[in-house]
């Protein structure tokens, strides 16, 4: 009896240090429910939740371009019509609302879900017998919708890793048309940028690796658009490839600050939209799509982490250009402002 009393014993002192143990590493594992507890707000897929989680998200999105580049060098519109161009973009402001659901069906997988209405307003010039007529298009509507996962392969001694795999499905439209000069007072195809959504089935894979301290934390994320065959107006955009990386100080509880810098490399588009004239619009011309750039991006999160509002995070982002070099002649980007709400569950 005494012997079954000491193993009893043994086991109970055993079961109280696996437990202290696990509880020790837990409290060391990276953490979501800080305010730098996820990336700055313009990142998708930087964290996942544990099992039973859910998280509801809405962003705001306002990206300006104006001015012309041709590769990295900036160009007049009156240079671009020299080009042989009968119309050329002035500026082009883009509106996008971004809706996002995300559930842990366990402690390993999150899924996710992503939808997006976007505007196109773009100002162009035409130039007929030496004078110049400028006039405006318009798009708007629903974008492609994404379904996808992410999987946690790691989380442990502050570090933590995972990947995500989505799939883009063709839901926004690639037949937008607007009025024009030269079409009037019939609506024509717009070109390429001015389209809702890609028209292909996509693969966007990725992966992040997040770090923590007491007052600070960082991340990386490396990602990649593969579009495969092309859409039933016969092109598909380019693939493209994609690398973040982020500081954020842990200001107090409730507030972080970041700074992010990303490289963006965009492959030209694949095939032609026999609707459109590459020599009508320079954003007609295939040669005139994709390039190599790099952002940055400044801005800050704020989170409840106790009483009515608790799990509510508000966040906001400034970006701007570094550096860019588009293929061909392209409008050049100015600045892109994002803000997002996001409750957790």
């Amino acid at each position: 009896m005494k012997s079954i009393k000491i193993i009893i014993l043994g086991f109970i002192i055993l079961l109280n240090q696996q437990t202290k143990a696990q509880e020790t590493s837990e409290n060391n594992n990276w953490k979501g429910n800080r305010p730098d507890g996820h990336a700055p707000i313009s990142l998708m897929a930087d964290h996942y939740h544990s099992k039973g989680g859910f998280m509801f998200s809405y962003r705001f999105m306002n990206m300006n371009m104006s001015g012309l580049l041709n590769g990295s060098n900036t160009i007049s519109n009156d240079e671009a019509h020299s080009a042989g161009y009968m119309v050329t973009p002035l500026k082009m402001p883009m509106q996008m609302h971004m809706f996002g659901l995300m559930y842990a069906p366990s402690n390993k997988i999150t899924l996710l879900a992503m939808a997006n209405v976007i505007k196109n307003d773009m100002d162009l010039q035409m130039r007929m017998m030496n004078t110049t007529s400028p006039f405006s298009t318009a798009s708007s509507g629903f974008g492609d919708l994404k379904l996808g996962l992410i999987y946690k392969f790691l989380n442990k001694n502050q570090h933590s890793f995972h990947g995500n795999l989505t799939f883009s499905l063709p839901t926004g439209s690639i037949s937008e048309t607007d009025e024009t000069p030269m079409s009037s007072p019939n609506e024509i195809q717009l070109p390429y940028p001015m389209q809702i959504g890609s028209g292909t089935f996509d693969t966007n894979l990725g992966f992040t690796y997040l770090g923590q301290k007491e007052t600070f934390s960082w991340g990386s994320q490396l990602k990649g658009t593969f579009r495969f065959g092309k859409n039933s107006n016969n092109y598909a955009f380019g693939n493209s490839y994609n690398l973040n990386n982020w500081l954020a100080i842990k200001a107090t509880d409730w507030l972080s600050l970041s700074a992010r810098i990303e490289g963006i490399i965009v492959n030209e588009i694949r095939g032609e939209d026999a609707n459109l004239t590459p020599m009508m619009v320079t954003t007609a011309d295939t040669t005139n799509s994709g390039g190599t750039y790099a952002n940055s991006g400044f801005g800050f999160n704020l989170y409840a982490p106790k009483g009515k509002l608790k799990d509510v995070r508000l966040g906001f982002e400034y970006a701007f250009p570094l550096y860019q070099k588009p293929n061909g002649i392209q409008l050049e980007l100015k600045e892109t402002i994002t803000v997002g709400l996001q409750y957790a569950m």
